[in-house]
């Protein structure tokens, strides 16, 4: 879209995002004018946002530079921004190439390495939020009818109106939107992408419900915890695998109907579990929702539709993965970058699945809780030899920088103070 139809529509400025190591949204925006620009020579953009904790504290120093490109093959229009349009952005060094340290660029290249072998994945994100009254730091529920209550879409069913409107202006295919379980708080799912499209569409999908929100005099909120004690936000990945038109993940011969690779795809992903959650629970708060018997999959574990175990394998439909582990405070590009690496290395591997689980892995005495503290996910990521070669040295130094900065300025507050803390700043 060139510059002249977007200031036909409207439009002033475009809102060029991408999304820091502790999983924070961060912009910069450029006038329409400066949108070719932008895409030609990128706007300035310090390394040290790679070193960026969730309060905005920086673990890194102030020197270098580099260009945050706009992708405009994903450029939209913002339906509840009026004048505003969205694109997420690439970083690239002062030499043109993508820098090291860039999550999105890391996604690009896992998924180009999957097509070398002749595998594709498809990927979408379950995103579920809280819905608080007024402009105070508290929380306080915009809606007060039972979980899954219809009262609860009655109460608020102007305001989902207006999410569904302002998502379906902007191309984003919705599948389903509904009240969860915790005080104010909703899910909404979208159509399976390819993986770096999925990312974005989290993206793009979190910030027009949190304008929708603003715009009806509320505030949201995708943290992992938003009231100590309670159920917290997931932000549960679903995912297949593809070899030529043909999901993996189905009509095999193994448990379920799963083909070999797909078993030894999900064998990589389930044995690395305690690793990945230094990026799909990758906050000190995740393990405050990271609780047995809560629907959070706090169990290295996994069984056909099984809400407990945290891998759920769904045969209805389109056979897939759901990672139920995950939550809002996960870098999507890093969450899914990270799945695909783990995956691939157990096809590499070879890796077998252990036997389902078909009950509540709590009540089985030889169950394997997932990490209970972030420090135990870190030292699982450092080790893992598949993820930190792919992610390279200064990507695996930056994200481990980010999460010990965390772990040490929330090791002296309350599970309450740590909730208030960082309840919005996701």
């Amino acid at each position: 879209m060139d510059s002249a139809n977007l200031t036909a529509r409207g439009v002033l400025a475009v809102a060029v995002t991408f999304v820091d190591n502790a999983g924070v949204t961060r912009v910069k925006a450029v006038p329409v004018s400066m949108l070719a620009n932008a895409v030609a020579n990128g706007v300035g953009n310090s390394p040290s946002f790679d070193r960026f904790v969730f309060d905005d504290s920086i673990t890194g120093g102030p020197v270098g530079d580099l260009r945050l490109k706009p992708d405009v093959s994903k450029l939209t229009v913002l339906a509840a921004q009026p004048g505003w349009a969205w694109a997420p952005g690439v970083r690239y060094d002062q030499e043109g190439n993508v820098h090291p340290g860039d999550s999105r660029g890391l996604l690009v290249r896992v998924v180009g390495q999957l097509a070398e072998q002749g595998l594709s994945a498809r990927a979408a994100f379950e995103i579920e939020w809280c819905v608080s009254k007024g402009e105070g730091d508290e929380f306080v529920p915009a809606c007060s009818g039972p979980a899954y209550g219809m009262t609860r879409l009655t109460e608020l069913g102007g305001y989902l109106h207006d999410v569904l409107g302002a998502l379906a202006t902007q191309g984003v295919h919705v599948e389903q939107i509904h009240p969860e379980y915790a005080a104010g708080q909703f899910e909404i799912s979208v159509a399976h992408q390819d993986p770096v499209t999925a990312a974005d569409h989290l993206v793009l999908v979190r910030e027009t419900i949190r304008a929708v929100t603003i715009n009806h005099g509320l505030r949201a909120s995708f943290a992992p915890k938003v009231v100590a004690g309670g159920v917290g936000n997931g932000c549960h990945v679903h995912l297949s695998l593809w070899r030529e038109g043909e999901n993996l993940m189905g009509g095999g011969d193994g448990t379920f109907g799963l083909t070999a690779e797909a078993t030894s795809f999900i064998g990589g992903i389930l044995s690395r579990l305690p690793a990945l959650l230094a990026i799909g629970a990758p906050s000190v708060p995740s393990y405050q929702r990271l609780i047995p018997s809560h629907w959070a999959g706090a169990f290295q574990a996994w069984g056909l539709e099984n809400r407990e175990a945290a891998l759920r394998f769904i045969t209805a439909g389109s056979p897939n993965l759901e990672i139920k582990c995950f939550d809002g405070s996960a870098n999507p590009y890093l969450a899914l970058a990270g799945v695909l690496v783990a995956g691939n290395a157990g096809i590499t591997e070879g890796a077998m699945l252990p036997e389902p689980v078909d009950v509540d892995p709590a009540a089985l005495e030889d169950s394997v809780p997932l990490p209970n503290h972030l420090a135990a996910a870190v030292e699982a990521f450092t080790a893992d030899l598949a993820l930190i070669t792919t992610f390279g040295p200064e990507l695996v130094d930056a994200i481990t920088s980010v999460r010990k900065n965390e772990i040490e300025l929330l090791s002296v507050l309350s599970p309450e103070e740590i909730v208030a803390r960082s309840r919005w700043s996701y």
